[in-house]
């Protein structure tokens, strides 16, 4: 219940309303500038998507690579079972862990020099990292496969940054 004493608040009609404190606008520290300006840096986010892609490749590879059903001798032991599955699993997280770190690296790689050169950051550069991305991941397969993997990744990009909504 209110306070029968209790001062309306500043600016009021009478009413026990709070009144929204305005905090003034704070500028970057020198720090913070600089900060910015090293993320700013194609090589640098670039390396750092890469890495992460990497992380990201290795997590799934071991998750995946421990729900496949290899194919064991049944004159294997157990012992030999599991370092044979062991084995398995670690070459499939290696695997993973390359593929998503060059599609990470190359994907920011792209994405970031096509944003600095146009000097806008929308869904078409997305679109254009995404062609680039996956043309090259695929390109070993031919022009044909190519230009299904620059179709392909360019169309996952593009919806999965309308999903997230990054530029509006």
């Amino acid at each position: 219940m209110a306070d029968a004493n209790a001062e309306p608040a500043v600016g009021s009609s009478g009413s026990n309303e709070s009144v929204t404190k305005i905090e003034p606008i704070r500028m970057p520290t020198i720090e913070e500038i600089r900060a910015q300006d090293v993320w700013n840096n194609c090589a640098v986010k670039s390396v750092a998507s890469g890495v992460m892609g990497g992380g990201l490749g290795l997590m799934m590879g071991l998750f995946l690579g421990a729900l496949d059903n290899p194919i064991t001798n049944d004159t294997m032991t157990g012992r030999q079972q599991f370092v044979f599955t062991a084995k398995q699993m670690g070459q499939r997280s290696w695997s993973s862990c390359k593929t998503f770190a060059v599609m990470g690296l190359v994907f920011s790689a792209a994405e970031c020099i096509i944003e600095k050169a146009r000097a806008k950051h929308d869904t078409t550069n997305t679109a254009f990292a995404g062609c680039v991305t996956g043309g090259s991941m695929s390109a070993r397969g031919g022009p044909k496969a190519a230009c299904i993997g620059c179709a392909g990744f360019a169309t996952f990009s593009v919806l999965i940054e309308k999903f997230f909504d990054r530029h509006t």
